[in-house]
Protein backbone atom coordinates (compact mmCIF):
# COMPACT_ATOMS: atom_id res chain seq x y z
CA UNK A 1 0.00 0.00 0.00
CA UNK A 2 1.73 3.26 -1.06
CA UNK A 3 2.73 5.27 2.02
CA UNK A 4 2.13 8.51 0.12
CA UNK A 5 -1.62 7.89 -0.10
CA UNK A 6 -1.85 6.67 3.49
CA UNK A 7 0.25 9.55 4.83
CA UNK A 8 -1.72 12.18 2.96
CA UNK A 9 -5.03 10.83 4.16
CA UNK A 10 -3.90 10.44 7.78
CA UNK A 11 -2.58 13.99 7.90
CA UNK A 12 -5.95 15.29 6.78
CA UNK A 13 -8.49 13.14 8.60
CA UNK A 14 -6.67 13.07 11.95
CA UNK A 15 -6.02 16.82 12.00
CA UNK A 16 -9.24 17.38 14.03
CA UNK A 17 -7.83 15.22 16.86
CA UNK A 18 -6.22 17.61 19.34
CA UNK A 19 -3.87 15.09 20.97
CA UNK A 20 -0.78 13.77 19.20
CA UNK A 21 -1.12 10.34 20.84
CA UNK A 22 -4.62 9.99 19.37
CA UNK A 23 -3.35 10.94 15.92
CA UNK A 24 -0.56 8.36 16.29
CA UNK A 25 -2.95 5.62 17.40
CA UNK A 26 -5.33 6.53 14.59
CA UNK A 27 -2.63 5.98 12.00
CA UNK A 28 -1.50 2.76 13.71
CA UNK A 29 -5.04 1.38 13.70
CA UNK A 30 -5.54 2.39 10.08
CA UNK A 31 -2.31 0.66 9.05
CA UNK A 32 -3.42 -2.47 10.89
CA UNK A 33 -6.79 -2.51 9.11
CA UNK A 34 -4.96 -2.34 5.79
CA UNK A 35 -2.30 -4.93 6.59
CA UNK A 36 -3.58 -7.49 9.10
CA UNK A 37 -4.74 -10.78 7.66
CA UNK A 38 -8.08 -12.35 8.54
CA UNK A 39 -10.47 -10.77 10.98
CA UNK A 40 -9.39 -7.29 12.09
CA UNK A 41 -9.37 -7.91 15.85
CA UNK A 42 -7.41 -5.67 18.22
CA UNK A 43 -4.92 -8.49 18.73
CA UNK A 44 -4.36 -8.97 14.99
CA UNK A 45 -4.03 -5.25 14.38
CA UNK A 46 -1.52 -4.79 17.20
CA UNK A 47 0.52 -7.79 16.06
CA UNK A 48 0.52 -6.60 12.45
CA UNK A 49 1.89 -3.15 13.30
CA UNK A 50 4.66 -4.78 15.34
CA UNK A 51 3.50 -3.74 18.79
CA UNK A 52 1.63 -6.47 20.69
CA UNK A 53 1.75 -4.26 23.79
CA UNK A 54 -0.45 -1.77 21.95
CA UNK A 55 -3.51 -4.05 22.00
CA UNK A 56 -4.93 -2.57 25.22
CA UNK A 57 -4.25 1.04 24.26
CA UNK A 58 -5.82 0.53 20.82
CA UNK A 59 -8.86 -1.04 22.47
CA UNK A 60 -9.21 2.05 24.67
CA UNK A 61 -8.67 4.34 21.67
CA UNK A 62 -11.58 2.75 19.83
CA UNK A 63 -14.04 1.61 22.48
CA UNK A 64 -13.77 4.01 25.41
CA UNK A 65 -11.90 7.10 24.27
CA UNK A 66 -13.66 10.45 23.95
CA UNK A 67 -12.65 11.57 20.48
CA UNK A 68 -15.52 12.55 18.23
CA UNK A 69 -15.86 10.60 14.98
CA UNK A 70 -17.93 13.24 13.16
CA UNK A 71 -15.02 15.66 12.45
CA UNK A 72 -12.93 12.73 11.19
CA UNK A 73 -15.75 11.65 8.87
CA UNK A 74 -16.18 15.24 7.71
CA UNK A 75 -12.48 15.43 6.82
CA UNK A 76 -12.71 12.08 5.01
CA UNK A 77 -15.75 13.36 3.10
CA UNK A 78 -13.88 16.48 1.97
CA UNK A 79 -10.89 14.35 0.94
CA UNK A 80 -13.06 12.09 -1.21
CA UNK A 81 -14.89 15.13 -2.58
CA UNK A 82 -11.63 16.31 -4.12
CA UNK A 83 -10.26 12.87 -4.95
CA UNK A 84 -13.28 11.13 -6.48
CA UNK A 85 -15.35 14.05 -7.70
CA UNK A 86 -18.39 11.89 -6.94
CA UNK A 87 -21.61 12.04 -8.93
CA UNK A 88 -23.95 10.91 -6.16
CA UNK A 89 -24.39 9.83 -2.59
CA UNK A 90 -25.39 6.18 -2.52
CA UNK A 91 -27.17 4.63 0.45
CA UNK A 92 -25.96 1.08 1.08
CA UNK A 93 -27.73 -1.10 3.65
CA UNK A 94 -25.75 -3.90 5.30
CA UNK A 95 -26.92 -6.81 7.43
CA UNK A 96 -24.07 -8.16 9.59
CA UNK A 97 -24.81 -11.62 11.05
CA UNK A 98 -23.51 -12.10 14.61
CA UNK A 99 -23.12 -15.26 16.70
CA UNK A 100 -23.88 -13.65 20.07
CA UNK A 101 -26.26 -11.04 21.44
CA UNK A 102 -23.82 -8.65 23.08
CA UNK A 103 -22.34 -6.67 20.18
CA UNK A 104 -23.87 -3.21 19.92
CA UNK A 105 -27.15 -3.09 17.98
CA UNK A 106 -27.50 -6.87 17.60
CA UNK A 107 -31.01 -8.27 17.46
CA UNK A 108 -33.08 -10.91 15.74
CA UNK A 109 -34.63 -9.51 12.55
CA UNK A 110 -36.19 -10.90 9.42
CA UNK A 111 -33.92 -10.42 6.39
CA UNK A 112 -35.96 -10.51 3.14
CA UNK A 113 -32.94 -11.29 0.94
CA UNK A 114 -32.25 -14.41 3.02
CA UNK A 115 -35.88 -15.29 3.71
CA UNK A 116 -35.22 -15.95 7.39
CA UNK A 117 -34.75 -14.37 10.80
CA UNK A 118 -31.07 -13.58 11.45
CA UNK A 119 -29.27 -12.51 14.62
CA UNK A 120 -27.56 -9.45 13.21
CA UNK A 121 -26.72 -5.77 13.11
CA UNK A 122 -28.51 -3.53 10.62
CA UNK A 123 -26.44 -0.59 9.34
CA UNK A 124 -26.77 2.04 6.64
CA UNK A 125 -23.84 3.70 4.90
CA UNK A 126 -23.67 6.80 2.73
CA UNK A 127 -21.05 6.52 0.00
CA UNK A 128 -19.48 9.07 -2.33
CA UNK A 129 -19.56 7.36 -5.72
CA UNK A 130 -18.74 7.74 -9.38
CA UNK A 131 -18.72 5.07 -12.08
CA UNK A 132 -15.10 4.06 -11.38
CA UNK A 133 -15.01 3.78 -7.59
CA UNK A 134 -16.66 4.74 -4.34
CA UNK A 135 -15.98 5.20 -0.65
CA UNK A 136 -18.14 5.36 2.50
CA UNK A 137 -18.28 8.65 4.41
CA UNK A 138 -21.04 8.24 6.98
CA UNK A 139 -22.91 5.49 8.83
CA UNK A 140 -25.98 4.85 10.93
CA UNK A 141 -26.53 1.84 13.18
CA UNK A 142 -30.21 0.91 13.43
CA UNK A 143 -31.12 0.29 17.04
CA UNK A 144 -34.01 -1.91 18.16
CA UNK A 145 -36.11 -0.92 21.17
CA UNK A 146 -34.00 -2.90 23.65
CA UNK A 147 -30.84 -1.14 22.43
CA UNK A 148 -32.26 2.37 22.67
CA UNK A 149 -31.52 2.48 26.38
CA UNK A 150 -28.55 4.86 26.62
CA UNK A 151 -26.97 3.44 29.81
CA UNK A 152 -26.74 0.00 28.19
CA UNK A 153 -24.88 1.59 25.28
CA UNK A 154 -22.30 3.08 27.61
CA UNK A 155 -23.01 6.53 26.18
CA UNK A 156 -25.10 8.71 28.51
CA UNK A 157 -26.25 11.29 25.96
CA UNK A 158 -26.72 9.88 22.49
CA UNK A 159 -27.68 12.43 19.83
CA UNK A 160 -31.23 12.12 18.58
CA UNK A 161 -29.92 11.48 15.06
CA UNK A 162 -28.34 8.28 16.34
CA UNK A 163 -31.68 6.97 17.55
CA UNK A 164 -33.50 6.97 14.22
CA UNK A 165 -36.20 4.33 14.23
CA UNK A 166 -36.69 3.71 10.50
CA UNK A 167 -34.37 2.91 7.59
CA UNK A 168 -35.53 6.11 5.87
CA UNK A 169 -34.52 8.25 8.85
CA UNK A 170 -31.17 6.44 9.08
CA UNK A 171 -30.43 7.11 5.41
CA UNK A 172 -31.78 10.65 5.36
CA UNK A 173 -29.90 11.72 8.49
CA UNK A 174 -26.61 10.28 7.25
CA UNK A 175 -27.07 11.83 3.79
CA UNK A 176 -27.84 15.29 5.14
CA UNK A 177 -24.71 15.18 7.29
CA UNK A 178 -22.58 14.07 4.33
CA UNK A 179 -23.98 16.91 2.23
CA UNK A 180 -23.08 19.46 4.91
CA UNK A 181 -19.57 18.05 5.27
CA UNK A 182 -19.03 18.33 1.52
CA UNK A 183 -19.88 22.03 1.53
CA UNK A 184 -23.61 21.75 0.97
CA UNK A 185 -23.29 20.15 -2.46
CA UNK A 186 -26.79 19.15 -3.61
CA UNK A 187 -25.73 15.85 -5.05
CA UNK A 188 -28.49 13.28 -5.65
CA UNK A 189 -28.98 10.45 -3.18
CA UNK A 190 -29.40 7.01 -4.74
CA UNK A 191 -31.31 4.70 -2.42
CA UNK A 192 -33.31 1.49 -2.41
CA UNK A 193 -35.57 1.08 0.62
CA UNK A 194 -38.29 -1.25 -0.68
CA UNK A 195 -40.20 -1.30 2.61
CA UNK A 196 -40.36 2.51 2.86
CA UNK A 197 -43.32 4.49 1.52
CA UNK A 198 -42.20 6.22 -1.74
CA UNK A 199 -44.29 9.27 -0.82
CA UNK A 200 -42.47 9.50 2.53
CA UNK A 201 -39.14 9.35 0.69
CA UNK A 202 -40.22 12.15 -1.66
CA UNK A 203 -41.40 14.32 1.23
CA UNK A 204 -38.31 13.71 3.38
CA UNK A 205 -35.76 14.53 0.71
CA UNK A 206 -37.87 17.24 -0.89
CA UNK A 207 -38.13 19.12 2.40
CA UNK A 208 -34.34 19.21 2.62
CA UNK A 209 -33.84 20.15 -1.03
CA UNK A 210 -31.75 17.05 -1.65
CA UNK A 211 -32.47 15.31 -5.00
CA UNK A 212 -33.06 11.57 -4.97
CA UNK A 213 -33.24 8.49 -7.19
CA UNK A 214 -35.15 5.83 -5.27
CA UNK A 215 -35.66 2.21 -6.25
CA UNK A 216 -39.30 1.17 -5.82
CA UNK A 217 -41.28 -2.01 -6.21
CA UNK A 218 -43.27 -2.46 -9.40
CA UNK A 219 -46.39 -2.69 -7.24
CA UNK A 220 -45.92 0.85 -5.90
CA UNK A 221 -48.95 2.91 -6.88
CA UNK A 222 -48.45 6.13 -8.84
CA UNK A 223 -50.66 8.54 -10.77
CA UNK A 224 -49.53 9.62 -14.27
CA UNK A 225 -49.81 13.33 -15.00
CA UNK A 226 -52.36 14.54 -17.53
CA UNK A 227 -49.71 14.85 -20.25
CA UNK A 228 -48.24 11.39 -19.66
CA UNK A 229 -51.03 9.32 -21.23
CA UNK A 230 -53.06 11.41 -23.70
CA UNK A 231 -56.49 9.91 -24.26
CA UNK A 232 -56.37 7.71 -21.13
CA UNK A 233 -58.27 8.17 -17.89
CA UNK A 234 -55.99 9.53 -15.18
CA UNK A 235 -56.04 7.14 -12.25
CA UNK A 236 -53.72 5.57 -9.71
CA UNK A 237 -51.94 2.54 -11.14
CA UNK A 238 -49.06 0.16 -10.22
CA UNK A 239 -45.71 1.46 -11.43
CA UNK A 240 -44.81 -1.61 -13.52
CA UNK A 241 -48.20 -1.53 -15.26
CA UNK A 242 -47.81 2.14 -16.17
CA UNK A 243 -44.32 1.52 -17.55
CA UNK A 244 -45.60 -1.35 -19.63
CA UNK A 245 -48.18 1.03 -21.13
CA UNK A 246 -45.42 3.43 -22.29
CA UNK A 247 -42.92 0.78 -23.42
CA UNK A 248 -43.10 2.07 -27.00
CA UNK A 249 -41.13 5.08 -25.71
CA UNK A 250 -38.19 2.92 -24.69
CA UNK A 251 -34.69 3.77 -25.84
CA UNK A 252 -31.29 2.05 -25.36
CA UNK A 253 -28.87 3.27 -22.70
CA UNK A 254 -25.30 2.10 -22.11
CA UNK A 255 -23.73 1.77 -18.69
CA UNK A 256 -20.60 0.20 -17.19
CA UNK A 257 -20.87 -3.05 -15.25
CA UNK A 258 -18.76 -2.53 -12.09
CA UNK A 259 -17.84 -6.21 -11.85
CA UNK A 260 -16.76 -6.93 -15.42
CA UNK A 261 -15.92 -3.31 -16.32
CA UNK A 262 -17.67 -3.93 -19.62
CA UNK A 263 -20.22 -1.72 -21.29
CA UNK A 264 -23.76 -3.05 -21.10
CA UNK A 265 -26.98 -1.88 -22.71
CA UNK A 266 -30.45 -1.66 -21.21
CA UNK A 267 -33.62 -0.15 -22.59
CA UNK A 268 -35.43 2.45 -20.51
CA UNK A 269 -38.60 4.48 -20.53
CA UNK A 270 -39.82 7.19 -18.17
CA UNK A 271 -43.13 8.85 -17.47
CA UNK A 272 -44.06 11.86 -15.27
CA UNK A 273 -46.11 10.89 -12.21
CA UNK A 274 -47.32 11.98 -8.83
CA UNK A 275 -47.62 9.99 -5.62
CA UNK A 276 -50.64 9.62 -3.34
CA UNK A 277 -50.81 12.48 -0.84
CA UNK A 278 -48.22 14.67 -2.58
CA UNK A 279 -48.30 17.41 -5.20
CA UNK A 280 -44.71 17.04 -6.38
CA UNK A 281 -43.94 16.24 -10.00
CA UNK A 282 -41.74 13.14 -10.18
CA UNK A 283 -40.42 10.86 -12.90
CA UNK A 284 -40.94 7.10 -12.94
CA UNK A 285 -38.06 5.32 -14.70
CA UNK A 286 -38.12 1.69 -15.80
CA UNK A 287 -35.40 -0.62 -17.10
CA UNK A 288 -35.74 -3.70 -19.34
CA UNK A 289 -32.96 -6.10 -20.26
CA UNK A 290 -34.91 -7.39 -23.29
CA UNK A 291 -37.61 -6.23 -25.71
CA UNK A 292 -40.59 -7.79 -23.95
CA UNK A 293 -42.16 -8.29 -20.56
CA UNK A 294 -42.41 -6.22 -17.42
CA UNK A 295 -39.65 -3.80 -16.40
CA UNK A 296 -37.05 -5.54 -14.26
CA UNK A 297 -36.39 -2.44 -12.15
CA UNK A 298 -38.23 0.79 -11.36
CA UNK A 299 -37.09 4.07 -9.83
CA UNK A 300 -38.74 7.32 -8.78
CA UNK A 301 -36.84 10.59 -8.93
CA UNK A 302 -37.40 14.31 -8.64
CA UNK A 303 -34.69 14.92 -11.27
CA UNK A 304 -37.37 15.43 -13.90
CA UNK A 305 -35.15 17.41 -16.30
CA UNK A 306 -32.24 14.95 -16.36
CA UNK A 307 -31.93 12.72 -19.48
CA UNK A 308 -33.05 9.12 -19.02
CA UNK A 309 -29.61 7.70 -19.73
CA UNK A 310 -27.99 9.85 -17.05
CA UNK A 311 -30.66 8.77 -14.56
CA UNK A 312 -30.05 5.09 -15.24
CA UNK A 313 -26.31 5.54 -14.82
CA UNK A 314 -26.93 7.29 -11.50
CA UNK A 315 -29.15 4.43 -10.36
CA UNK A 316 -26.48 1.89 -11.37
CA UNK A 317 -24.02 3.50 -8.95
CA UNK A 318 -25.67 1.29 -6.33
CA UNK A 319 -23.98 -1.67 -8.10
CA UNK A 320 -20.66 0.17 -7.95
CA UNK A 321 -21.00 0.58 -4.19
CA UNK A 322 -22.15 -3.01 -3.59
CA UNK A 323 -19.13 -4.29 -5.53
CA UNK A 324 -16.68 -2.07 -3.66
CA UNK A 325 -18.18 -3.08 -0.33
CA UNK A 326 -17.64 -6.77 -1.15
CA UNK A 327 -14.19 -6.36 -2.67
CA UNK A 328 -12.67 -3.70 -0.38
CA UNK A 329 -14.73 -2.91 2.74
CA UNK A 330 -14.95 -6.51 3.93
CA UNK A 331 -11.21 -6.92 3.44
CA UNK A 332 -10.37 -3.89 5.62
CA UNK A 333 -12.58 -5.04 8.50
CA UNK A 334 -15.71 -2.95 8.06
CA UNK A 335 -17.91 -5.58 9.73
CA UNK A 336 -15.37 -6.95 12.22
CA UNK A 337 -16.11 -4.82 15.31
CA UNK A 338 -17.42 -7.05 18.13
CA UNK A 339 -17.59 -4.64 21.07
CA UNK A 340 -20.61 -3.43 23.03
CA UNK A 341 -19.72 0.26 22.81
CA UNK A 342 -21.85 2.43 20.54
CA UNK A 343 -19.01 4.94 20.23
CA UNK A 344 -16.55 2.14 19.61
CA UNK A 345 -18.61 0.86 16.69
CA UNK A 346 -18.68 4.33 15.14
CA UNK A 347 -14.95 4.92 15.65
CA UNK A 348 -14.04 1.54 14.17
CA UNK A 349 -16.37 2.07 11.20
CA UNK A 350 -14.95 5.55 10.63
CA UNK A 351 -11.38 4.23 10.44
CA UNK A 352 -12.45 1.26 8.32
CA UNK A 353 -14.02 3.79 5.92
CA UNK A 354 -10.70 5.61 5.78
CA UNK A 355 -8.92 2.29 5.13
CA UNK A 356 -11.36 1.62 2.30
CA UNK A 357 -10.52 5.03 0.80
CA UNK A 358 -6.77 4.38 0.96
CA UNK A 359 -7.16 0.96 -0.64
CA UNK A 360 -9.46 2.22 -3.39
CA UNK A 361 -7.35 5.24 -4.28
CA UNK A 362 -4.00 3.48 -4.06
CA UNK A 363 -4.85 0.33 -6.00
CA UNK A 364 -7.66 1.13 -8.37
CA UNK A 365 -8.97 4.54 -9.21
CA UNK A 366 -6.43 7.13 -10.32
CA UNK A 367 -7.99 10.53 -9.57
CA UNK A 368 -6.70 13.85 -10.77
CA UNK A 369 -6.34 15.55 -7.43
CA UNK A 370 -6.90 19.27 -7.11
CA UNK A 371 -5.13 21.58 -4.71
CA UNK A 372 -6.23 21.35 -1.11
CA UNK A 373 -8.04 24.50 0.02
CA UNK A 374 -6.27 26.63 2.59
Amino acid sequence: MPDSTLGELCAEIFAPLSRSDQRSKGEMYLRGLLSAGGRKSMRNIAACVGDRAAEQSLHHFISSSTWDWDPVRAALSRYLERSLRPRAWVAHPVIIPKAGRHSVGVGRRFVPSLGQVVNSQEVYGIWAANEETSGPVNWRLALSDDWRDSPRLGHPRLPESSLAETPLECVAGAAFEAQAWAGGMQRPVVLDLPDSDPAAIARRFGAAGLPFVAGVRGSARVTPTASALPGHEIQEIPAHQLLRMVRTLRRPVTWTDPVTRRTRTSVVAAVPVRLPGTNRNLLLLGEWSGPDGWPQQCWLTDLTDVPWGALLRLAKLAHRVATDFSEISLDVGMVDFEGRSFGGWHRHTTLASAAHAVHALATGYRPQLVARPA
